[in-house]
């Protein structure tokens, strides 16, 4: 193996004394480049953005804003990465550099370098093209006159200076001049993951070349962690000490980045991150159209993934609702082959599911056709970047006003997610009506076991669950009033 290194600001710089999970903030800190910063250590602020070199579909590459203090530099190893003072110096600024110095984007400038990492990720999209303004509730503009889509600043936090003027300098952006070096790397191809193999502070960081041998290595070593886009571990390393001895990367294994449509379903590959998924789907699967944007932030989604998502078992992830509701199975793969499983008969406890030792999520399987009516509710305290205090995804089947069919995936209302069976009891065979909605968001409020917690207490989850049911109807009824039978 060769020794682990790691291409920064066009510099190539060998990772020398670094540990299993040292993050590559860290790393870079020690480098001398700190102009990111750690801000949350959870990847909620993205005061630490850096930009990562990564594949696009033409074979080129994208420059991707990700949050240094989730990544392990391990996985960096033969990578790109650009710190924003690749991007520009007081004496020579970069336009993204510039834009927010002359609009007053920047005061304490904490967050600052973050937040140009993150606009020049959305500087550099390829397919980024002026567009007319899109408002939201009248006033809320969340793209601008020269295509900026605003969420690519929604993991980035600001305590002093106010949004309006780095909004302001994000809109206010044209494109890279003709000789920009990033635009130009554009071109080319983005570097190939690199097999990598080292120890260091009694633990070893391990990437394997092929899921056969990522599979071998977690069935023989009991205490490997396999690990994706580490949005989930990079937490548990950073405030909770964890310290796994063997850390498996599996994110950039081609047979856990599949996609697939064909009549019969759609294959999503585990291990490809929920940006991409979302751009690839580009709303063929309403359901996850509504769910990818309010999960977390862009800088989260540009590394977490479906099989992080439903690999940690959490009760409250964002996932399960949906994929319980889309009647989603789960491909598993372990040395023995491949099995099957429903979302929905996944999660057998606490934090705890049907995995065998040494199994691995290889793809999510959404079967065809889709229901006809279907919602993502997610209801948290901030509308993005937020863990849901109750979540809920709804596929129903309607004909001639009767409900025909009906599943409902809930989050956040037991100790593992489930589906709402009684629920959908009450509404399949009955009129899509108000008065059955009714009383089916009253056997709906019933559902799961929901506790207090410092996000809501259970009887405010009880009553979100029902709520959410009347608001689908409603919905609905705006939509398409005479399938509702109510006035619009």
């Amino acid at each position: 193996m060769e020794e682990p290194v790691l291409t920064v600001n066009a510099r190539r710089r060998p990772l020398t004394g670094v540990t299993a999970h040292t993050t590559a903030l860290d790393w870079l800190r020690s480098t001398g480049l700190t102009g990111a910063k750690e801000g949350c250590a959870e990847g909620e602020c993205g005061a630490c953005a850096v930009l990562v070199a990564t594949p696009d579909d033409e074979g080129g590459t994208t420059w991707t804003a990700v949050n240094s203090c989730l990544v392990p530099v391990a996985a960096l190893d033969g990578q790109e990465v650009v710190t924003a003072e690749g991007l520009g110096d007081p004496e020579s600024l970069h336009p993204v550099q510039r834009g927010l110095a002359e609009s007053g984007g920047s005061q304490c400038g904490y967050c600052t370098p973050g937040f140009v990492c993150s606009i020049a990720a959305e500087f550099y999209r390829a397919d980024r093209a002026p567009a007319a303004i899109a408002t939201e509730g009248g006033d809320t503009a969340e793209h601008g006159p020269n295509g900026f889509d605003l969420h690519a600043l929604g993991g980035n936090l600001c305590r002093c200076t106010g949004y309006r003027p780095i909004r302001d300098a994000a809109y206010a952006l044209g494109g890279p001049d003709e000789g920009d070096p990033l635009a130009e790397r554009r071109t080319q191809p983005a570097p190939a993951p690199v097999a990598t193999d080292f120890e260091g502070g009694g633990a070893r960081f391990v990437r394997p070349t092929t899921l056969d041998a990522a599979l071998r290595l977690l069935h023989d070593e009991p205490s490997a962690v396999a690990v994706a886009g580490s949005t989930d571990l990079g937490v548990e390393v950073n405030l909770r000490g964890r310290r796994d001895p063997l850390l498996v990367a599996i994110d950039r294994l081609d047979e856990l980045r599949g996609f697939r449509v064909d009549d019969d379903a759609v294959e999503l590959g585990a291990a490809l991150p929920l940006s991409e998924v979302e751009r690839r789907l580009d709303g063929r699967v309403p359901l996850l159209a509504q769910l990818i944007p309010q999960f977390a932030s862009r800088l989260i989604r540009n590394r977490a993934t479906l099989g992080g998502n439903l690999g940690t078992g959490s009760p409250i992830g964002d996932a399960p609702p949906a994929l319980i509701a889309l009647d989603a199975r789960l491909v598993l793969a372990s040395l023995d082959g491949e099995r099957e499983v429903g979302v929905a008969d996944y999660f057998t406890g606490y934090r705890e599911t049907v995995l065998a030792p040494g199994e691995l999520i290889r793809a999510v399987r959404i079967p065809l056709p889709l229901a006809r009516l279907t919602a993502f509710h997610k209801i948290a305290k901030r509308r993005f970047d937020d863990i849901s205090s109750v979540a809920l995804g709804f596929a129903l089947d309607l004909d001639g006003g009767v409900v025909t069919a009906a599943r409902i995936g809930l989050g956040g209302v037991a100790a593992t997610p489930l589906r709402a069976h009684a629920t959908e009891a009450a509404l399949v065979g009955e009129p899509w009506s108000l008065e059955t909605v009714r009383r089916a968001a009253a056997v709906l409020a019933g559902e799961g076991t929901p506790m207090s917690d410092h996000r809501a207490s259970s009887e405010y989850r009880s009553l979100m669950l029902g709520n959410a049911l009347v608001k689908l109807f409603h919905r609905d009824a705006e939509a398409a009033p005479d399938r509702a039978g109510v006035p619009a």
